[in-house]
């Protein structure tokens, strides 16, 4: 009897063995069934985040891509209203000069203004993006770029070493314009546009300032949007 009472013990020890293996794997099934639950609801949920941020990053750069160009659009419309309002300005001190030629001709021509302010001229405009020639140019050539909508800054002797840095300045950074010394000029600065002209004696007077607001590409321009580069 006890050799068989044994053997039921073991039996029953072997069941019980294996009913806490099947149970122990099922825990564990269950648990790394949980711990993918849990991982993709990580996954997605970080997903979901970047995605949300992407969205959010892409809709803020077309918002401030929109509100640069609102900005630029703003500040073209008002430079260009400023222009259509100082054309309306009259310019203390402004000659202006009608029934000037604009054929093409090779050979030198005397004019009656010194500097010129147009009539006719060479067929090869001198540069006026903003350039600075530190020797005198041909009337020919720069009468040209007049007809173009530049505007010229001449100087003499008088001029100070200040006045050029302004003037030379200024110019640099206006398109449309251009500067030499022009020796035998009336006045220590002058201002020409086609057709148009400002003598004054210094380089910090206000109306060189409305000079070139008024006339780069002005109402006087002969040839609108013409180059002023590429030339000579």
């Amino acid at each position: 009897m006890g050799s068989a009472s044994k053997q039921s013990n073991n039996k029953a020890s072997g069941k019980a063995t294996q009913a806490e293996r099947r149970a122990r794997i099922a825990e564990l099934r269950a648990a790394e069934e949980r711990r993918e639950k849990r991982n993709k609801a990580v996954t997605i949920g970080i997903s979901s985040v970047v995605v949300a941020a992407m969205i959010a990053g892409v809709a803020w750069i077309t918002l401030s891509a929109k509100h640069d160009q609102d900005q630029k659009d703003a500040a073209a419309k008002a430079a260009a209203q400023a222009k259509k309002d100082a054309a309306n300005v009259p310019i203390d001190g402004v000659k202006t000069f009608d029934n000037l030629g604009r054929n093409h001709v090779t050979t030198p021509v005397t004019y009656p203004q010194t500097p010129p302010v147009g009539g006719d001229h060479n067929p090869v405009w001198l540069n006026c993006m903003g350039n600075v020639y530190d020797q005198p140019v041909k009337n020919e050539n720069a009468v040209h770029s007049l007809e173009h909508g530049a505007v010229w800054v001449t100087y003499n002797a008088k001029a100070t070493p200040d006045d050029l840095k302004t003037l030379s300045d200024k110019v640099k950074a206006t398109p449309y314009s251009f500067m030499s010394p022009y020796n035998d000029e009336q006045g220590t600065i002058t201002l020409s546009a086609w057709g148009t002209q400002l003598i004054v004696d210094k380089a910090s007077d206000p109306r060189v300032e409305q000079f070139f607001t008024k006339y780069v590409q002005g109402p006087q321009t002969q040839e609108p949007g013409a180059s002023c580069s590429t030339g000579q």
